[in-house]
């Protein structure tokens, strides 16, 4: 059944620390029963035909809707990150397709954690943040075996990050030899399944035409990244202008696994990783950098839709690992960042792995000027067609 926003009782916003009733939300459908005990933070509940919404001391909230019969617990989270000035608000239509589509198995959660000006306080200390909310979380969802994270833009990043954390926390070197767990990989204690980007900057912003808005200007290329400290510590790691400590810059250090984050190993232990990413009229984040390949690699387009159902995605690559799964590399590492092409690195290392590729554009339509926002997802209802495609082979 479906609940307009609209229909929330205002009492339920004011709650929730003056923020919007949809920041921070976890979204459960679940059928209906009987509490058996007092959960430990006190919990206000709210109650609107079929909807229930309780919101804890901590300004989280959580949805569910009730059916006659037992009690089916989730067992799936879906961790929805939004992106630079961003908030869980930009989730609100994509969140509902998704328990629309499986009401009985999935949280969803869209991050509060890191939201407007938020967004500028770096790549490494918004993952931190989104970490620990994600752990939040499972504590209060203890039917939770499986996770996935679903990023837009930045957010690709932030889960990248967020991911390498829980994976360093949660998967201690040494197991006991009687553990079933021995060589199991494990983001926050549970089972990694999706981790899904849209028009997410994985090689960054720096030159090489990664900003479309630039036209491909060295000269624009160059101001942004002396200027990138207006975005803040983000501004800096996107444009790979922070390694001015002699490390290398962020971005770089997270196509590898490092002594306390295991950046690769975290990603690659996901059952599927897939990019989406907008052919043209995004002007900020360009094709290269959100499909994680070199320009020379970008796909010819046939005119046309490839499927009448989603008629936006013009290209779908299956997931394959390049040459580079041969150990070969370049006789310049990360420690010399300076004299070799960072995004060649972080091209090679990211695609050790596999990825699934899908390529949009919204050629002919109105969307096309907002083509970044769009391929998120808005309340629109040509939008579904990156959600729909994207869950139909849920586990």
């Amino acid at each position: 059944m479906e609940v307009e926003d609209s229909k929330i009782p205002k009492k339920i916003k004011e709650d929730v620390h003056g923020e919007s009733d949809l920041e921070g939300i976890d979204s459960t459908r679940t059928r209906k029963s009987v509490d058996t005990e007092t959960k430990k933070k006190k919990k206000k509940k709210y109650w609107m035909g079929c909807l229930r919404a309780e919101s804890d001391e901590s300004g989280n909230v959580d949805l569910t809707v009730n059916f006659p019969g037992e009690r089916a617990e989730p067992t799936h989270l879906v961790v929805m990150v939004n992106g630079l000035i961003g908030s869980a608000q930009n989730w609100r239509f994509a969140a509902k397709q998704m328990l629309k589509k499986y009401p009985q198995d999935l949280v969803v959660h869209c991050s509060k954690s890191n939201h407007s000006t938020q967004t500028f306080d770096g790549v490494d200390v918004m993952g931190e943040r989104l970490a620990e909310e994600v752990r939040s979380v499972i504590k209060r969802h203890p039917s939770l075996q499986k996770i996935s994270f679903v990023g837009h833009s930045l957010g690709g990043l932030i889960a990248r990050y967020a991911v390498a954390r829980l994976y360093e926390q949660e998967c201690p070197e040494e197991l006991s030899q009687n553990s079933d767990d021995i060589g199991q990989e494990r983001i926050a204690g549970l089972e990694p399944v999706y981790f899904i980007t849209f028009a997410t900057p994985h090689l960054g912003s720096r030159g090489h035409k990664q900003v479309p808005l630039f036209s491909g200007s060295h000269t624009l290329e160059r101001l942004a990244t002396h200027m990138s400290w207006c975005l803040g510590k983000t501004g800096k790691h996107l444009f790979l202008a922070d390694g001015d400590d002699g490390k290398p810059p962020l971005l770089l250090r997270m196509v590898s696994d490092r002594r306390n984050l295991k950046f690769i190993s975290a990603l690659r232990c996901f059952k599927r990783r897939i990019a989406y990413a907008n052919t043209s009229f995004d002007h900020l984040v360009g094709w290269s950098t959100s499909s994680i390949r070199h320009h020379n690699e970008l796909p010819k387009l046939q005119r046309g839709p490839i499927n009448e159902k989603y008629p936006h995605i013009v290209n779908v690559e299956a997931p394959d690992t390049s040459s580079n799964l041969e150990d070969a590399r370049s006789g310049t590492n990360s420690n010399g960042f300076k004299n070799f092409d960072m995004e060649e690195e972080m091209i090679r290392e990211l695609t050790k792995m596999s990825w699934e590729r899908v390529d949009v554009c919204f050629r002919g339509t109105l969307q096309r000027f907002l083509a970044h926002n769009t391929i998120q997802a808005s309340e629109n209802k040509d939008d579904q067609f990156s959600w729909s495609r994207c869950y139909t082979t849920h586990d």
